[in-house]
């Protein structure tokens, strides 16, 4: 995911831990109409088949961001009747639980309001929907890993549907078809974009790459042209892509705001600028491995009625963030030089906040649930697991190229991991096997090398030393020296919700934007008349202090616009590369930048 915390899960493997305590083969069905898109409700129907006296059903309370955002909220009027259609007596036991009293085959009705832009949420209206399916849809708590087939109403004659699950046939009275999961689980990991939008289909990775766009992306050849690179380079790298085929769901234009979600065989992603789409796309597809399948116990199997916990959001979402810049630049689209400014603002980032001195990367993972609340976002008082995560996998990698002649990196490790774990259907003990993983990379790359990642874990991942940026640069062939130039700031920060709003928070006092009449609590709508993007702090590297910006917020329903000039922070660093590095810091440079290790001597 990108850019909050969000959830994951693995259905199919989650399936067989249920298989056994199963009935006989049966199907869970669903149909979802969307016969009133003016009124952003979804009239959902769903048919339970071997209902024996009671039926229990729940709405997950959390799915996507790594937020209890309770989605029962959304519910109203849940009705049952039996297969002679007599009413069922249904009764709400707590927030999200349900009880339904019958027998045989049971059908269960309700409408959910949703209007909601971006890729960790669901909308509905004139224009098209999208809909993240745990968001609306019950589920029967020990029958999750029962068979489930899911169709559509009333869809607009002129509307697609673009979903990566199996179409199954045709069901009677609908035009539209239906499509089949193995499981609730993988039901809902497959998102939904329905309406007029433009596709694209290539081939990439050896497998057919689908792209839907809701919005006017423009430039569509150099959109096909990335992400054939990105998904050349990451599948290449990892041994092939996992997915038969994979699907980009994308919603474009100025009004969508920025993110990204990962599924287990597609993504979901807002962009206003086209380099924002194509980045968190190189983001988003390495999440196939590094969280679809490369996961940590401490979240498997998924649990939608409260948080899970998990100390290795660092690497699951940093190290991707990490892959991020490393596909860009090794598939050249960034010069060496963004990927340096890229690096560089991060620390800068880091340092920027007084919480690295006392919060940990395991810590900032294990609080992710924190995030949707003010106070939590301040720079005193949290870090971002992302930006920690990412600084982390570079160093990682710097140290494992290191200790063995430039003969193992981090790409050996992700690989190692997908071998180990993902591929036999296992899962890590967070930065126990992480660790373990790297010194294993080291013993078979380079034998009687020092193997030994303790201090690393225990003092930069769990612990809060200062993280050695100028060590780790100096031994990959790179300085980092002060710019001379002052960072640009907001003067505040910015909080985002569920809907992808984006609210004012931490303003500081006597800050440009305090005097030009910002308040926190303010909902920013746009930015210099563009929609608020995913990454402030790139968005930031781009401009200069005192640089004057327009923001127009809405307050209590009313719109206002505001022109304010941009403050400035500490002085920042960048990264330069040494003139006359050594041999060993030019391969470790050298491999980095192109993914490229040294062959044994």
């Amino acid at each position: 995911m990108r850019r909050r915390g969000r959830g994951w899960h693995s259905p199919w493997l989650f399936a067989a831990t249920l298989l056994a305590a199963q009935p006989a083969a049966a199907r869970i069905d669903y149909a979802i109409s969307i016969a009133h898109p003016e009124r952003h409700i979804f009239e959902v129907t769903m048919q339970v088949p071997n209902v024996r006296d009671q039926l229990a059903l729940q709405m997950p309370a959390w799915n996507a961001l790594y937020q209890i955002r309770d989605f029962s909220s959304h519910l109203m009027q849940v009705a049952a009747r039996d297969g002679a259609g007599n009413q069922l007596r249904v009764a709400k036991l707590d927030k999200q639980t349900w009880k339904v009293t019958g027998n045989g085959l049971v059908t269960v009705s309700y409408s959910t309001f949703w209007d909601e832009a971006g890729p960790f949420s669901a909308q509905l209206n004139p224009d098209h929907a999208f809909l993240n399916l745990a968001l609306v849809l019950l589920y029967v708590p020990d029958r999750r890993a029962e068979e489930t087939r899911l169709a559509f109403d009333d869809v607009p004659e002129s509307w697609r549907i673009a979903v990566e699950l199996d179409a199954g046939e045709m069901a009677a009275g609908r035009r539209t078809g239906a499509y089949n999961a193995p499981n609730y689980d993988a039901l809902v990991d497959a998102p939904v974009e329905i309406g007029k939008f433009e596709e694209l289909r290539f081939t990439a990775g050896g497998k057919p790459i689908r792209v839907a766009i809701h919005g006017d992306v423009g430039d569509t050849a150099r959109l096909t042209d990335a992400l054939k690179r990105i998904v050349d380079y990451e599948s290449a790298m990892m041994g092939g892509l996992p997915s038969r085929e994979y699907l980009f769901l994308f919603h474009f234009g100025s009004s969508v705001g920025g993110g990204g979600m990962e599924h287990a065989n597609c993504t979901a992603i807002s962009a206003s600028v086209l380099a924002e789409l194509v980045n968190t796309s190189a983001h988003e597809f390495f999440h196939l491995w590094n969280v679809k399948r490369i996961r940590p116990q401490a979240l498997e199997p998924v649990d939608y009625t409260k948080e899970m916990y998990t100390r290795s959001l660092w690497f699951a979402e940093g190290v991707t963030d990490t892959y991020e810049a490393y596909t860009l630049v090794r598939t050249g689209l960034w010069s060496a030089q963004q990927f340096y400014t890229d690096f560089a603002a991060r620390m800068n980032e880091i340092e920027g906040r007084p919480a690295h001195r006392w919060q940990s990367a395991e810590q900032s993972s294990l609080d992710a649930w924190l995030e949707k609340y003010t106070l939590y976002n301040r720079p005193e008082e949290s870090i971002s697991y992302y930006n920690k995560g990412n600084l982390l996998g570079l160093g990682l990698d710097i140290l494992l190229r290191d200790s063995t002649d430039n003969r193992a990196s981090l790409d050996d490790m992700l690989r190692f991991l997908n071998e180990q774990y993902a591929l036999r259907g296992r899962f890590y003990d967070e930065s126990q096997d992480l660790r373990a993983a790297a010194e294993s990379v080291i013993r078979k790359s380079a034998p009687g090398a020092n193997a030994d990642f303790h201090d690393f874990f225990q003092r930069y991942v769990a612990g809060t030393d200062e993280l050695p940026f100028s060590d780790w640069l100096e031994r990959g062939g790179w300085v980092l020296k002060p710019s001379g130039q002052r960072r640009a700031t907001l003067g505040f920060s910015v909080r985002r919700e569920g809907g992808d709003s984006s609210i004012v928070q931490a303003l500081e006092p006597g800050s440009s934007a305090e005097e030009a009449g910002l308040r926190e609590g303010d909902v920013v709508l746009a930015l210099n008349a563009e929609a608020v993007p995913r990454s402030l702090e790139r968005w930031l590297r781009d401009h200069q202090p005192e640089d004057r910006v327009t923001m127009k917020v809405r307050r209590r329903g009313e719109e206002k616009e505001f022109s304010f000039a941009l403050g400035q922070s500490g002085t920042s660093y960048q990264i330069v590369e040494m003139p006359d590095p050594s041999e060993k810091q030019r391969r470790i440079r050298e491999g980095i930048l192109h993914g490229t290790t040294s062959a044994p001597r």
